[in-house]
């Protein structure tokens, strides 16, 4: 595959739009640059309160995907810059949007985008929606990195997982001689991210550090595992609409302190990771992190102590920095429906078939 191309992805974890330039000539892809733009505060509290169920309305979608168009155009305009590279030269922008309800059990997903604003804006087709044709198909629409992860970071000698740590976790299988599969696990940050944000003040806990001053608490983490999602087979994938504050809420009991509920989250995360690659990825020869979660040294560390003897490291070992993955994949995801290529997520989805991802908006 060859070509420049722009990804942009906007979380779970409603940190900011953030955009990778890419050329896609050599193997793995080059990253040329990065560009983030945070998300002000009025409009993360806007997303949040449409990610929460009967708390839906209209007009505050509209707004909020218009403001995200324009956040995204920021950061395609800051990357060019930094980069010196002309909108001419980028082939496509792929922008995944910001994902506000997620129920491919019902049929539907839904991210609040506004490509033909976007494309206005930067000059440059862009191509956005790629869940839903997949939903169209009977699969989950979730996750899509798994095709990306099979291109860059297959081996043909070595059984490897790649474990993306965003708001939601999910992990691609990549077995020498087999189809590359997928799924989400359960929570990645969001859940750490929500108790800090209520008990500190802040949208993380850096490093782990506050997960670290708490004791892990047995009985609640007991109690969190017990969740059906998680004894579910793949093809999976879920989000917000389950694991969130009010589902955190109905299983703590009494005499818990915060610092230690965030210390039986982070062992939740890493629990459930492990678990899931365990049971349905076999015993892989190595493992590789990335996304924000890839970045706590604290999380990264019990997943790797519960994978043990498996050795863990970041993909930046293969060549791509954590923070980049998830903005290359979409980047690449936008070639492949601009050139008309079906991505095969069969065996991570539960599609019916192969399908080109992706609506184009000509610029």
């Amino acid at each position: 595959m060859r070509g420049l191309a722009i990804g942009i992805m906007s979380g779970t974890s409603l940190d900011g739009a953030d955009a990778a330039l890419a050329d896609f000539s050599q193997s793995p892809p080059r990253c040329l640059g990065t560009a983030t733009v945070p998300f002000p505060g009025e409009l993360k509290a806007a997303l949040l309160a449409l990610s929460v169920p009967g708390s839906d309305g209209l007009d505050a979608a509209g707004a909020c995907a218009v403001r995200l168009a324009e956040l995204y155009a920021e950061a395609v305009a800051l990357l060019l810059e930094e980069t010196r590279t002309a909108p001419s030269a980028i082939a496509a922008i792929g922008c995944h949007g910001q994902t506000v309800r997620h129920r491919p059990e019902a049929g539907y997903t839904i991210q609040l985008n506004d490509p033909a604003r976007l494309a206005e804006r930067t000059g440059i087709d862009v191509v956005a929606d790629f869940r839903s044709r997949d939903v169209a198909a009977g699969g989950q629409g979730a996750p899509l990195v798994p095709a990306f992860h099979d291109a860059v970071f297959r081996h043909p000698g070595r059984h490897r997982v790649v474990v993306n740590i965003g708001g939601i976790g999910n992990v691609s299988c990549l077995v020498p001689g087999f189809p590359y599969t997928g799924f989400d696990t359960g929570p990645g940050n969001v859940l750490m991210d929500a108790w800090a944000k209520r008990h500190l003040g802040r949208d993380f806990d850096e490093g782990g550090e506050w997960a670290g001053r708490g004791r892990v608490d047995a009985a609640l983490l007991g109690r969190l595992l017990d969740e059906p999602f998680l004894g579910k087979p793949p093809p999976r994938s879920t989000g917000r609409e389950l694991f969130n504050l009010a589902w955190l809420e109905s299983r703590l009991g009494g005499g818990t302190s915060p610092a230690d509920v965030q210390a039986t989250l982070l062992e939740f995360t890493a629990a459930t990771i492990a678990e899931a690659i365990r049971r349905y990825c076999g015993i892989p020869d190595e493992a590789y992190l990335c996304g924000g979660g890839a970045r706590n040294p604290r999380l990264a560390a019990r997943i790797s102590e519960r994978l043990a003897p498996v050795p863990v490291a970041p993909t930046d070992r293969l060549g791509v920095p954590t923070g980049q993955v998830e903005a290359l994949a979409f980047a690449w995801l936008a070639l492949k429906c601009v050139r008309r290529e079906p991505v095969d997520l069969r065996a991570v989805t539960g599609a019916a078939h192969p399908c080109i991802l992706g609506a184009i908006h000509p610029a």
